[in-house]
């Protein structure tokens, strides 16, 4: 259950829109997209000091122990402004990873993350990009001097300047974690991508040094922990991208004149308006389901459900709405003047993150026991 009220859930709304309507609007989008670490430091140090880098942390492991409800607030809103920030990576991704381990070192990592000094990121995915939890063809091998990681990930998430890699591997005792904080043995290469607001890298391991995490026999259940964590993540920041290209479909429909009349007086104009905001409505109502679901935890079967259906439903309507409001602004929307494309590039990558709409329904019904 949600360790907040709705009006403090609103008042924490208010505060992240507030943060990001000054220091993450057009313009400092497209200066961080061209910067080289492909986001604003500072906006990353002042979402830290609001505490929306520590929400989700348990207290015991040095954060604010609330749930995924508070932390889908702040993902709305980052989904909303398109802020480029390596929340995902960090937060979402490797921070669940750390906390569902757990331990000493989880513990100093992610007191770090939670005050902002520490990025992370998780590579899991290998050469076919697939979401997995085990059949790693990346190695981890015991040597005199500690453990030694072997093998390439790609689409790690913010993962080209990173402190800290979480790495899943192949080991001896089977599917394990490791903790990669040097570079010795690490090749990191930014990947050009059709998101620009949120960067990828692969990452390549030459017997790289590692510390294990403690995970044998683990892995495979906190890897799942963080699937179901990252589903819901990507819901809220989506329900958010799509709330955001509604409003200014409409918006550009009041003000859009042509033939003498606004545009949104226009019937076809005033349908695609109707049906995006039918989507994000439902789209809102699974990612809320989604969220309390998790929080609640006395159905870890319905959990599961949820932040799989959330995951299709958000996912379409990301894609519905991002692609609805190019065409409410007609040839405008095609220019790179305009943030309707940013939001469209956001859409599909994130569609497409975690496998795309087939690996989705397939995960579904899986968990449905279908």
């Amino acid at each position: 259950m949600s360790g907040t009220t709705a009006a403090e859930r609103e008042d924490l709304r208010r505060s992240v829109r507030d943060l990001l309507d000054r220091h993450a609007g057009d313009a400092a989008r497209s200066t961080a997209i061209d910067s080289e670490l492909g986001h604003d430091p500072r906006l990353w140090s002042r979402l830290a000091e609001l505490g929306a880098t520590a929400l989700s942390i348990p207290e015991e492991l040095g954060g604010a122990g609330y749930g995924a409800v508070e932390q889908s607030v702040v993902l709305e809103e980052l989904g909303r402004s398109l802020a480029c920030t390596p929340f995902l990576g960090t937060v979402v991704l490797a921070g669940s990873a750390l906390a569902a381990v757990g331990g000493a070192s989880a513990q100093e990592h992610l007191a770090g993350i939670a005050e902002g000094s520490t990025t992370a990121a998780l590579a899991l995915a290998e050469d076919d990009g697939r979401w997995r939890t085990s059949g790693f063809a990346t190695t981890g091998d015991r040597m005199p001097d500690g453990w030694r990681l072997t093998g390439a990930k790609t689409l790690v998430a913010d993962g080209a300047d990173a402190d800290l890699i979480v790495v899943a591997a192949e080991t001896s005792v089977g599917p394990s974690l490791f903790l990669v904080t040097g570079s010795e043995g690490v090749e990191r290469t930014r990947l050009r991508t059709l998101d620009l607001t949120r960067r990828m890298a692969s990452i390549t391991l030459d017997a790289a040094p590692a510390e294990f995490l403690g995970t044998a026999g683990e892995a495979e259940r906190v890897l799942e922990a963080v699937l179901d964590a990252a589903m819901v993540a990507l819901a809220a920041e989506q329900v958010g991208a799509a709330r955001a290209c509604l409003e200014a479909s409409v918006s550009y429909a009041k003000e859009r004149v042509q033939f003498g009349r606004q545009i949104g007086s226009f019937q076809a104009v005033k349908h695609r308006c109707a049906d995006m905001f039918a989507k994000v409505q439902l789209a809102s109502a699974a990612s809320a389901e989604a969220a309390q679901a998790v929080d609640e935890a006395d159905d870890p079967g319905r959990a599961r459900v949820a932040a799989a259906v959330a995951h299709l439903v958000c996912s379409e309507a990301a894609m519905t709405t991002a692609t609805e409001n190019i065409h409410v602004h007609g040839g405008i929307g095609f220019t790179w003047e305009n943030a309707a494309h940013h939001y469209f590039r956001r859409a599909k990558a994130s569609q497409l993150l975690l496998g795309g709409p087939a690996v989705a329904s397939e995960r579904l019904l899986s968990r449905l026991g279908v």
